[in-house]
């Protein structure tokens, strides 16, 4: 069953984060490349972010498929296989989790044009995705 404290746990850091994000959204470039408190905490809103859509998302999987992601990118595709996420969602989602390994593999070779490209662009996905996952839970909760 998917209604757990582990999921219930990583919606409410995926809120927390995406309230961040959006608060830093109003960062400009100069500030993130200048700025070492700004730039550190606009990096740990993505990371936080990210890495909380990506353990919902196994959750997901572990809840409703037999398959098991061998990368974070997989677990999105999983779900789309899955019908529980539409695949454009599921594309842009596995492209967050690539640039999450960016941010934790390759932090001093961070390229901050695309870091501030993410910023600005990427939160209505992280944001519909967790719409989404309200949307499973209500009706996995709550059936007709």
């Amino acid at each position: 069953m998917i209604m757990d404290e582990g999921v219930l746990g990583h919606l409410r850091e995926l809120d927390e984060a995406a309230l961040d994000w959006e608060r830093y959204r109003s960062i400009t470039l100069e500030d993130l490349r200048t700025d070492r408190d700004k730039r550190n905490m606009v990096l740990h809103a993505l990371l936080v972010s990210i890495q909380a859509s990506i353990d919902i998302a196994n959750h997901l999987v572990a809840a409703s498929s037999s398959r098991r992601p061998e990368t974070y990118r997989e677990s999105f595709a999983i779900l789309c296989d899955g019908g529980l996420i539409p695949e454009d969602l599921a594309v842009r989602l596995s492209d967050l989790a690539g640039f999450r390994n960016v941010l934790v593999h390759l932090y001093c070779r961070l390229n901050l044009d695309e870091v501030y490209g993410v910023l600005q662009d990427d939160l209505p996905i992280v944001n519909r995705y967790r719409d989404l996952v309200r949307m499973i839970l209500r009706d996995r909760l709550l059936p007709e």
